[in-house]
């Protein structure tokens, strides 16, 4: 049966964190439309932070290493992305097992638990214009998936990689609700959320790092 252990899951941030600092330029260009221009610098930098945590903490564990990046990510990424990255991921770590791993459902629980998070601290949901477009509807699609051996998993991990770029790639034609690009109103239509993006990249990292482990 698959399972998400402390190695794939820091392979996931370290693959994360390599597709953000690779399109950081878009996700700045994005952000500029409709907000700050700098989504793809601070991501860059607090991920960057995260893989340099884990350099200093080589046994690491699991849900330890999950609070790690909550934690990093909440006091080195600026904005409201470093609150809702961090605070959520905190509550993702409290749904994990003290245990050197867990069974996909339970990882797929525990992310089920990041996006309830992410809706209480941030108040978005699905047409707010958000990376919410992209969490709430995909993070569902795994839910609802049955990953019963690596075959099944790397497909439904494709799906969701493919669901959250329609997602995000969606999100040019909303009016955003949220953040500082709602001020922004009718004007805000015809750009891509930026945070959507990003969160597009990370169904990507989380394919990828499945893909890496697979027999």
């Amino acid at each position: 049966m698959p399972y998400m252990d402390d190695a794939t899951f820091r392979q996931l941030w370290r693959r994360f964190a390599a597709l953000v600092h690779e399109h950081k330029g878009e996700l700045n260009d994005l952000d500029a439309a409709i907000g700050d221009g700098d989504h793809g610098s601070n991501m860059d930098r607090g991920l960057a932070k995260v893989l340099d945590a884990f350099d200093a903490d080589p046994e690491g564990g699991l849900r330890s290493d999950a609070k790690l990046v909550g934690m990093t990510l909440m006091s080195t990424v600026g904005g409201a992305s470093g609150a809702l990255w961090g605070s959520a991921m905190l509550k993702f770590a409290a749904s994990l097992p003290d245990e050197p791993e867990v069974s996909w459902a339970g990882f797929v629980q525990a992310l089920a638990d990041f996006v309830a998070a992410l809706e209480t601290r941030g108040g978005a949901v699905v047409g707010d214009k958000t990376m919410m477009d992209v969490f709430i509807p995909v993070t569902e699609g795994l839910v609802a998936s049955s990953a019963e051996d690596q075959t099944a998993l790397t497909q439904a991990l494709e799906r969701a990689r493919e669901q959250a770029r329609q997602a995000s790639d969606a999100t040019s034609v909303l009016v955003a609700k949220r953040g500082r690009a709602a001020y922004l109103g009718e004007r805000s239509v015809g750009h891509v959320d930026p945070g959507s993006r990003s969160s597009a990249l990370w169904f990507q990292a989380l394919l990828e790092s499945q893909a890496a482990v697979s027999p």
